[in-house]
């Protein structure tokens, strides 16, 4: 009898951590226990984007952020944040929650109504991996919006 061998894939993430102009680590190992905090950490990191960016923060169970990791780039107005993408990166570095983000390049942060249907799908996603979405920021041009700060999530 003949066996067949497969091959398997390595899936592997790699990441960059990004760092301020005097080389200094701008997110991971940060402890974020308000929104205004994660806000202006991201906002430093995405408001210069010219298109839409969507990225996660992992967490420990003490809100420190272990991991920082883009999930997606899209176009002008919209970025692609399907929960199995967005939840790899979080199962991977074993967290313990998460905050999802993304810009807008036109500098409104007001949501549109696809940005609360992903909220919504993120935080079922969450439930069931139980890894909780703690919040989902949309940051612009000096201004953000929270979903936890507006009682969404």
């Amino acid at each position: 009898m003949q066996t067949q061998t497969m091959k398997l894939r390595e899936l592997t993430i790699r990441y960059a951590v990004r760092k301020d102009h005097a080389g200094e680590p701008v997110i991971v190992g940060r402890s974020l226990g308000r929104p205004s905090e994660a806000a202006s950490a991201l906002m430093a990191l995405l408001q210069d984007e010219p298109s839409e960016v969507f990225v996660i923060l992992c967490l420990t169970t003490k809100d420190r952020v272990i991991a920082f990791h883009e999930v997606s780039r899209g176009t002008l107005d919209s970025v692609p944040a399907h929960p199995r993408e967005v939840f790899t990166a979080a199962v991977l570095s074993h967290s313990a929650a998460i905050i999802a983000c993304h810009n807008h390049p036109s500098g409104d942060p007001t949501p549109s109504p696809d940005d609360l249907a992903v909220t919504r799908r993120l935080a079922a996603a969450g439930e069931v991996l139980d890894i909780p979405l703690l919040d989902h920021i949309i940051v612009g041009d000096g201004r953000y919006y929270s979903f936890k700060e507006v009682g969404c999530l």
